[in-house]
């Protein structure tokens, strides 16, 4: 497939060229982009690497932009999966037939993806419930499908050379793990339940109960929501309802996840979030979700605070604190970088600049001075993109960062709240007391390793021949010199003497060691200048 669209050269390259059996006929590919070929091939050969393709679509930080921007286009457009399949499947769950289980069960789905098709119910107690039912046979295409992936990105990065600074293997490994908890409903349901905790004194947000007792790794069912997705254009015309309360409610929920909770929808898109009555807010959809720390909550707070002020180095330190340590990064010039790409905005209100945006172009910034971030973090700023797109739509001047400044302002403010200092202060007393405690016994082991007739001290030292070549020349300079210091000593004590014979009122052996000296000085000076 990849060779229908015009990827023949590559399949050659990572030694693949013997399987591609006859030219394949292909249309005149001349005015496609290398993005717009890989988008095509992606599109036909099915879910799994729509899904993939979805996925670089995230990752500004590691791959290039023209691919970002043309994976943005890949969408999950599936055929509805027939009922006799899913009723299949849900039998196989339940061990019953679905009359035994269901009062109602609406055959048509009311969504399709990739890996589920969803379905309308009503449980024998009258309750509404909507069927999340994992499509049949999609866990083999998906493990044929990822064999096949992590074949090809060994290969490229073993043979394409120029390709390894992207890490193939390491973003299939990251693809792999997204699908392995997106196709267990185990843990999307408990994932819901741990939503749901956080929710409770919300009054505003609903997040949809998870009936265990009929829930499992491929069916799950939830509370049916009574509201309309604010994908749909009639969402926010409904009578009672006032869409500035739903963005700030919609708002609030998100920024508590992120800056309270440290765990955020991971794909928070206007069709995963549901317009109710009395202007709440229902949330649907838990398969991805981001983690935060307090270390990366923090930072995030930290890059917003330095957005609004300007404050490029500040923003430039956080990337860098958050990435593992490189001494090949060159902080200064990292944040002129990002000055270059967010400064021509701020004579604009920030109302017309889409800050998700910017700061996805400044990973790709951060991938260029070799600094890794975390992933939560990418699909943070990814999550911002789409939140603006959401906020404009339901008010034209809609500002993210002001909304969430002040939560940023009060995440870093409490940091240093007595209480939370005195937690810190505790922790990081009882980790001194754990160093204190095993500290005699690894000196114990040390020193008699230290005493072992067997120990070695080992060191690695770059550029070693260079080290040597160096050391040897200046050890040859330092004797010249002291030949030199002694001649010159000599001559001269030879002088105080004064004892003859004597050329040009000089003593004769004073005039040798003297001449010997501008010798071996020349012969050292030009030693000195030819090794630079």
């Amino acid at each position: 497939m990849f060779a229908k669209h015009g990827f023949e050269n590559l399949a050659e390259r990572v030694k693949l060229g013997q399987f591609v059996f006859e030219k394949i006929a292909k249309k005149d590919l001349t005015h496609l982009s290398l993005a717009e070929r890989l988008r095509l091939s992606f599109e036909e050969l099915g879910p799994t690497f729509v899904k993939f393709g979805q996925l670089l679509a995230t990752r500004p930080d590691l791959i290039p932009a023209d691919i970002v921007e043309e994976c943005k286009k890949l969408h999950d457009q599936v055929p509805y999966v027939p009922f006799s399949l899913i009723e299949q499947q849900l039998h196989r769950h339940f061990g019953q037939p679905l009359d035994q289980i269901f009062a109602e069960f609406d055959e048509s789905p009311l969504a399709a993806a990739s890996i589920a098709q969803v379905h309308k119910a009503r449980l024998k107690n009258g309750q509404k419930v909507v069927v999340k039912v994992q499509r049949p046979g999609i866990e083999e295409i998906i493990a044929e499908d990822l064999s096949v992936l992590y074949t090809l990105a060994e290969l490229l990065e073993r043979y394409v050379v120029e390709l390894r600074v992207y890490n193939p293997v390491g973003i299939v490994d990251q693809f792999f793990n997204s699908l392995e908890l997106e196709t267990n409903f185990v843990i999307e349901a408990n994932n819901i339940r741990r939503f749901q905790k956080n929710f409770k004194d919300e009054p505003n947000i609903k997040i949809p109960d998870v009936y265990e007792e009929y829930s499992g790794q491929k069916v799950l069912v939830l509370e049916f929501l009574e509201g309309t997705p604010l994908s749909q254009k009639r969402a926010l015309d409904q009578e009672g309802i006032d869409p500035e309360v739903v963005l700030r409610t919609g708002l609030h929920c998100y920024l508590k996840m992120v800056f309270t909770d440290g765990l955020f929808h991971g794909d928070l898109h206007a069709g995963n979030m549901f317009v109710m009555p009395d202007n709440k807010v229902g949330l649907i959809d838990f398969g991805v979700v981001g983690r935060l720390n307090n270390r990366t909550q923090s930072a995030i707070a930290n890059m917003l605070l330095a957005l609004a002020a300007e404050d490029y180095d500040r923003l430039a330190y956080e990337y860098v604190d958050l990435a593992p340590y490189s001494e090949r990064v060159d902080v200064d010039k990292f944040a002129r970088e990002l000055r270059d790409l967010i400064a021509p905005y701020y004579g604009l209100t920030l109302k017309n600049v889409n800050v998700g945006r910017l700061l996805l172009e400044s990973t790709a910034i951060a991938a260029r001075h070799q600094l890794m971030l975390p992933t939560e973090l990418v699909m943070f700023f990814k999550s911002i993109v789409t939140i603006e797109g959401m906020g404009r739509v339901i008010v034209k001047d809609f500002d993210f960062l002001s909304y969430s400044l002040e939560f940023a302002s009060e995440l870093v403010q409490s940091r240093y709240q007595p209480k939370k200092v005195a937690r810190d202060l505790i922790l990081v007393a009882r980790d001194m007391n754990s160093l204190v405690s095993v500290l005699p016994r690894q000196i114990k082991q040390f020193v008699r390793r230290l005493n072992s007739p067997d120990f070695a001290i080992k060191m690695q030292v770059d550029q070693l021949k260079e080290l040597r070549r160096a050391m040897e020349s200046s050890a040859n300079l330092l004797f010249l010199g002291l030949v030199i210091g002694s001649l010159l000593l000599s001559a001269s004590l030879l002088i105080i003497a004064d004892r003859g014979p004597y050329i040009l009122h000089i003593p004769t052996l004073s005039a040798i060691g003297y001449g010997l000296a501008i010798v071996l000085g020349f012969f050292a000076f030009y030693n000195y200048i030819k090794k630079q």
